[in-house]
């Protein structure tokens, strides 16, 4: 399978605008979330989409391929579609790296990229839960699969509900997080890119749930791994901490 990597870097953000180019450790983040990304041996290319000509000329002066993309895109996954319709290579898949996880594992991509057999369609990454803080998080995603590892549903809300119990619902059973990267077979991102927002994914706020709604299948791996996403400067900070402590 060939396989596309895109690291969508969009500069507006509520929270934390020119994200992208923040300081870490002496590097930005998406150069470090490009560094972290080549070192996977499954991706054939891989290419920042981004909307703002700062991010845009970051990447081409680090030597890393980037495409500008509209600034009207909704979701990653727009932008993701883009750049793979500019593209005069063919791709069999497209996988979406977060731009704002600059400790992304290689292995990670690797796991992903395992699933991609041609018949998949979508494909992501989850895992497992560690306490209850997490599970009653309503900005940590909780996903429920089937015996296949097909994605049934994803939520801000704990799922499923243990009925019974009041409290300490992470000992009665095993619940996952999702891991926001995703694995598009590029038919398949055609598709969903055309699709209507759908009322599921109104009330979460979850993309992916527009996907389940009209019958796509999303296939699930766990990793080991765990993710440090930045969403806001506060979160940044952390990021240092956790730099400082297991890079230095």
């Amino acid at each position: 399978m060939k396989i596309l990597g895109i690291i969508p870097a969009r500069h507006a953000s509520t929270r934390f605008p020119a994200k992208p180019l923040a300081d870490l450790g002496g590097t930005s983040m998406i150069k470090r979330v490009y560094a972290q990304t080549k070192k996977s041996d499954s991706l054939a290319k891989v290419v920042v989409a981004t909307d703002h000509r700062d991010i845009f000329q970051h990447v081409s002066d680090f030597g890393g391929d980037v495409c500008m993309t509209s600034i009207a895109h909704a979701s990653g996954t727009d932008r993701c579609y883009e750049v793979l319709s500019k593209e005069k290579e063919k791709f069999d898949y497209v996988i979406n790296i977060q731009g704002d996880e600059p400790f992304i594992a290689p292995e990670q991509i690797e796991l992903l990229a395992s699933l991609l057999d041609g018949k998949t369609e979508l494909a992501t990454l989850i895992k497992r839960l560690e306490n209850q803080e997490q599970l009653l998080n309503p900005n940590i995603v909780k996903v429920v699969f089937n015996k296949n590892h097909e994605a049934l549903y994803f939520s801000r809300s704990p799922i499923p509900h243990w009925r019974g119990k009041e409290t300490d619902w992470i000992h009665q059973h095993h619940y996952y997080k999702h891991i926001g990267m995703y694995a598009y077979r590029s038919d398949i991102l055609e598709k969903i890119t055309s699709l209507k927002i759908s009322s599921l994914e109104r009330a979460e706020s979850l993309e992916q749930l527009r996907w389940l709604e009209n019958g796509y299948k999303i296939k699930v791996a766990e990793t080991s791994f765990e993710t440090v996403g930045i969403d806001t400067p506060e979160d940044l900070e952390h990021a240092r901490h956790y730099l400082r402590i297991n890079h230095d």
